[in-house]
């Protein structure tokens, strides 16, 4: 009999549920509802309805990824060979800048050189020349330094008249000899000529001292005595001149 009831409740409890589903009915069966529910026990409750779920397939994303991530790598794989190609290009440029400017620069330091070679060419070509005649400008002053002081300052007379003429002669020749070696760059000087009034010091680099000795009125190291002069040819030393030089000490 017990049982009988509850079944009839159910079966009330059902038919008002599905009524109040399919014709809307108002809230207050809802509630009245929900009230027999609850009365019945938790075995014999109707199921709740669950809520509907959509489902979604995930392949078509799984493939338009692998998709995109092969179009990604296709495409670094056709720029990789133009990069590379660019870089090796632009290596090349480099190299060939370097190369260049290596070029002008030897180019400018071998134009430099030329011209200094062809300046010392032309300026000491006739070095050797010169040299040669060094020695014909020493019999020079040598054939002077023969005929005494005293005999050049007397008086022109029959007696010294030729040999004053063979001195003149002997001098307008020198005279004409140094200015000509002088256009061409050949000098010569006089270590033991004062300069300012002053005697001139020791130069290695244009005298060489033969013999030392002491001089009460000159310093150490001044040149008191030229055995024979030296030449310059265009600044750089053809012959140092041979000199005493002063030693008091």
């Amino acid at each position: 009999m017990f049982q009988r009831t509850i079944l009839r409740q159910a079966l009330a409890a059902r038919s008002a549920m599905t009524s109040a589903s399919s014709t809307s009915a108002a809230p207050l069966a809802l509630r009245r509802t929900a009230r027999l529910q609850s009365q019945l026990p938790s075995a014999m409750r109707p199921f709740a309805p669950q809520p509907a779920r959509r489902f979604y397939s995930t392949e078509n994303n799984g493939e338009k990824k692998e998709a995109t991530k092969e179009g990604e790598s296709a495409e670094t794989t056709e720029e990789d060979p133009v990069r590379k190609e660019l870089e090796e290009k632009k290596k090349e440029v480099t190299e060939l800048k370097d190369k260049y400017l290596r070029s002008v620069a030897d180019f400018r330091n071998l134009q430099e050189r030329t011209k200094r070679d062809m300046d010392a060419a032309r300026n000491f070509a006739i070095q050797r020349f010169a040299k040669d005649l060094l020695e014909s400008i020493d019999n020079f002053d040598r054939a002077l330094l023969a005929v005494p002081a005293e005999t050049l300052k007397a008086e022109r007379s029959d007696a010294n008249k030729d040999l004053l003429d063979l001195v003149d002669g002997l001098k307008m020749t020198e005279k004409t000899l140094m200015n000509t070696l002088q256009k061409h760059g050949l000098e010569r000087f006089d270590p033991s000529e004062q300069v300012e009034g002053k005697a001139q010091k020791f130069d290695p680099n244009l005298h060489e001292a033969t013999f030392m000795a002491p001089s009460p009125n000159m310093e150490d190291g001044d040149v008191m005595y030229t055995q024979s002069k030296g030449f310059l040819l265009n600044g750089r030393v053809v012959r140092a001149a041979k000199v005493g030089v002063v030693k008091n000490a």
